[in-house]
């Protein structure tokens, strides 16, 4: 999932980069934009905002931001997951579930790596001294 971000609030913008910085791309080569302005021409838009209307309300979580743009990357390949479910024959399972276990599984080994490299980065650090 390649995401860019186009926000008018500088602080929102900041804090979008920070917590999508694994996910970060150009405007040009993204799958999704974070926004928070609504931008009804473009399909890839994610749109954040205090309204109801919104795909994410504000105030959020980074885990609340993830899981929802993984919603929304998800929607626009629909069709790329029954293909792939074919492949693997797994069509006695419906695609919500198949993809929600793949995006659990993904989420914990991104979580896992990230706190083996902070051990490893401890521990490292504390026999350079």
């Amino acid at each position: 999932m390649r995401v860019a971000v186009e926000c008018k609030s500088p602080l929102l913008q900041k804090s979008l980069e920070i917590f999508l910085s694994k996910h970060l791309s150009s405007l040009k080569n993204c799958d999704i934009v974070v926004r928070d302005i609504k931008v009804l021409d473009d399909e890839r838009t994610f749109y954040i905002s205090s309204s109801n209307g919104s795909d994410l309300i504000k105030p959020f979580s980074k885990s609340q931001l993830i899981l929802a743009l993984e919603r929304r990357y998800k929607e626009m390949n629909r069709g790329n997951l029954h293909y792939l479910n074919k492949i693997y024959q797994e069509d006695e399972l419906d695609d919500d579930s198949v993809m929600g276990f793949d995006i659990l599984q993904k989420r914990i080994e991104s979580l896992t790596k990230e706190y083996q490299e902070n051990i490893l980065r401890a521990v490292r650090a504390f026999y350079e001294k």
